[in-house]
């Protein structure tokens, strides 16, 4: 059973990757910069358009000279800076937000307030995307046919800080395209909306899904492609 669900995973990321419908949009939050680089660097050029929202987007932001407060970042921010320079060099259209949701502190209780990125207060910290970013990036994904999604706009363990979540989540649940949730925490928040059965593939295989499409080779898939090799030999 795991070498179908697994070959299924294997079909599905592989259009990604060889023969993706366009436009093609990636659509990446979560935490770390670190985590997506080889896979951006891989599909740079077959991609027309990448969104940042979650942790990153301050990454991102920091490395365009925004103030982002306390926000979370890694230490990628010249990384950051080299994908920003390749998406321009490819003619990819880079989308970060215009307006984010601040908060003193990551709970439920916290006070919470929309800005501008211009207007990020050095004690407060980006806790999700604020309403003209998701309109702007609903408007990018509605263009698309491929989708591929990795990583959450906000904090989506604390209830008030997932609407860009949920509502993305929604709007690329009822697109008409290849829609590819790359596993992970996504997966998670697909199944828990009850939208996983609206996509066209959700991988179970977490960071595997992002190793895949950097094109690093994986035993388990080399062994399965193996024995695919083997089959049409003998036939």
């Amino acid at each position: 059973m795991s070498g179908l669900l697994l070959e299924k995973e294997i079909n599905a990321l592989s259009r990604v990757l060889e023969n993706p419908l366009h436009p093609f949009v990636v659509l990446l939050g979560g935490a770390k910069v670190s985590d997506k680089v080889s896979m951006l660097d891989n599909i740079i050029e077959k991609v027309d358009s990448i969104i940042i929202g979650g942790g990153m987007a301050a990454t991102f932001l920091k490395a365009k000279n925004y103030d982002v407060g306390m926000s979370l970042m890694d230490d990628a921010i010249n990384v950051a800076t080299e994908l920003i320079e390749k998406a321009e060099n490819n003619n990819v259209k880079l989308l970060l937000p215009e307006d984010v949701l601040i908060a003193e502190n990551i709970s439920n209780r916290a006070k919470v307030k929309t800005v501008s990125i211009k207007e990020i207060p050095g004690n407060k910290r980006i806790v999700d995307i604020g309403a003209l970013s998701i309109s702007r990036f609903t408007k990018e994904l509605e263009k698309c046919r491929t989708v591929f999604w990795n990583g959450p706009m906000g904090i989506y363990e604390i209830a008030r800080f997932r609407e860009g979540t949920s509502t993305l989540a929604t709007i690329i649940a009822n697109l008409n395209a290849t829609t590819i949730i790359g596993g992970g925490s996504t997966a998670e928040i697909v199944t828990e909306m009850k939208l996983n059965k609206k996509m066209t593939f959700v991988s179970t295989g977490g960071g595997a899904s992002l190793k895949f499409l950097s094109g690093e080779n994986l035993p388990g898939v080399e062994v399965l492609l193996d024995k695919k090799s083997d089959i049409k030999s003998m036939s």
